[in-house]
């Protein structure tokens, strides 16, 4: 265990994140508090806050005594040189580098974007982000390329009158191991989704009466799997967002088909006769053995064929997720997933990084699993960069995770004129997303560039039975003028 004792409470988080990166598989505590923990610490250091410095001690392994100076006149500006000062002593220790380095929010691309909006060069861009973060030429070079298409696809968008909307189906077929979205089992929840798509229609309802004078860009139906509700519910759902709301601002409307085992030819002919334009059919992996280990009941021969269905139906723009990093899997395994996936031509592929997420089974039964194989590594998304380059597809949009295998990134690739705006929007905070359903998180975004949030509670049930305290929350952050 890594231990960081503080003075004085005062970026534990950002302290904590950045240990964890360069000791994934390291327990680390961050407190100025006289805890106790059940491990012993094998590292220890103290962060002292002192009255025009700061002081970084380390014990055990670590043997280091530095102090810098610090007047402690710009918050973020403090946070970044302790961050440096930290990444400096755990980097020459360890003898590597973050790809990332500094930078452990989710993210990056914001710091590229906002220097291209400021009319930065690219040179000035890459020797603020190595100055100011050490990441390295390679991020930089590509974060700044991914900013570069973020701008000129959110060009289209009005930001003062526009807005985007998403709607959260909890439900999925099984729960997979990595997963922490919102999501149930749909067979326990079989009686109970027409109530579900009752107290959701409400929240509809109000929304599009609260922004009957705002123009709609982009629709995102999520999930959990949408594509778990039976046809005629499918239907229900998409006639009801088709008729409460004006689609003649809309650029895009997206249903994560997503697991294959929920896709039936009817259900895709649903979405076609609405007029969704944009799908995902999400494999994960094309191993049949690492997908009954992840808790997915789908066959890779199910993937191929959800596939063929999409395409004979008419639908010209799927997306295709896949999880790098997965338990047992090599290097030629994701080699082979591509290869499988580059016959299918995708207009869109989401490359991830696996991350271990504190709500998902792989972290509460880590046990169980960590004596796996779970590798990804810069050659991995390499790989991935050089395939999705001969299908054709450009990176378009990045982020990150806390927990993610080789401390690297997600990047979404796509074709020309096939970019899924609203992933861009989700990262950026550019435009005021409302978003719909159990576990739904909306997003105000002020003119200022401020952002404030309203949840909607996780539990299906609670949802439900709520639904009324939804809406109301949802009034209030809209109605104020702050």
């Amino acid at each position: 265990m890594i231990l960081v004792k503080l003075n004085q409470a005062n970026f534990e988080y950002d302290i904590y994140s950045l240990i964890k990166a360069f000791y994934p598989r390291e327990n680390v505590g961050v407190t100025a508090e006289d805890k106790t923990y059940d491990e012993p610490a094998d590292m220890v250091f103290e962060i002292t806050y002192l009255p025009d410095s700061v002081r970084i001690a380390g014990k055990g392994e670590y043997s280091v005594d530095e102090v810098f100076a610090e007047d402690y006149a710009d918050r973020i500006e403090t946070k970044n040189r302790l961050k440096r000062k930290l990444y400096e002593i755990l980097a020459a220790h360890t003898k590597q580098a973050l790809p990332w380095g500094t930078l452990t929010g989710i993210r990056p691309t914001k710091i590229p974007l906002k220097m291209l909006e400021a009319g930065g060069s690219d040179a000035q861009i890459a020797a603020h982000m190595r100055k100011e973060y050490y990441v390295s030429a390679e991020k930089i070079a590509l974060s700044t390329a991914i900013a570069k298409r973020e701008l000129a696809l959110l060009n289209r968008l009005d930001y003062e009158n526009g807005y985007s909307l998403y709607i959260g189906i909890p439900f999925c077929p099984t729960t997979c191991l990595y997963c922490s979205f919102p999501s149930n089992p749909v067979a326990a929840w079989s009686g109970r989704v027409d109530e579900y798509l009752r107290a959701l229609e409400r929240e509809i309802e109000y929304a599009a009466d609260a922004f009957l004078d705002k123009h709609l860009n982009t629709v995102y139906i999520g999930g959990g799997t949408p594509t778990t509700l039976e046809p005629a519910q499918l239907e229900r759902l998409l006639c009801k967002v088709k008729g409460s709301f004006s689609f003649a601002h809309c650029l895009e409307f997206t249903v994560e088909a997503g697991r294959p085992d929920s896709i039936t030819k009817e259900k895709l002919s649903v979405l076609r006769e609405q007029g969704i334009s944009r799908i995902s059919i999400n494999p994960q992996t094309m191993k049949q053995q690492t997908l009954r280990t992840i808790g997915r009941r789908h066959t890779v021969e199910q993937t191929v064929e959800s596939f063929h269905m999409a395409r004979a139906l008419g639908f010209d723009n799927i997306n295709m997720d896949l999880i790098l990093g997965l338990p047992g899997e090599s290097l030629e395994d994701v080699e082979s997933t591509l290869k499988q996936i580059q016959a299918l031509a995708p207009e869109n592929l989401t490359v991830h990084s696996l991350a271990r997420k504190r709500a998902a089974r792989l972290s509460i039964e880590w046990e169980d699993y960590k004596g796996y194989q779970m590798v990804n590594t810069q050659e991995h998304m390499d790989l991935a960069m050089d395939y999705a380059a001969r299908m054709g597809l450009e990176p378009y949009y990045l982020y990150r995770q806390k927990g993610m295998a080789g401390n690297l990134e997600n990047v979404g690739f796509a074709a020309e004129g096939m970019a899924g705006i609203y992933n861009i929007l989700i990262m950026e905070e550019k435009q005021t997303i409302v978003a719909l359903g159990a576990g739904s998180i909306t997003k105000r975004v002020f003119m200022d560039g401020q952002a404030r949030r309203c949840e909607n509670v996780k539990d299906v049930a609670q949802y439900i039975g709520r639904i009324d305290e939804m809406i109301e929350r949802k009034k209030r952050l809209f109605e104020d003028k702050a």
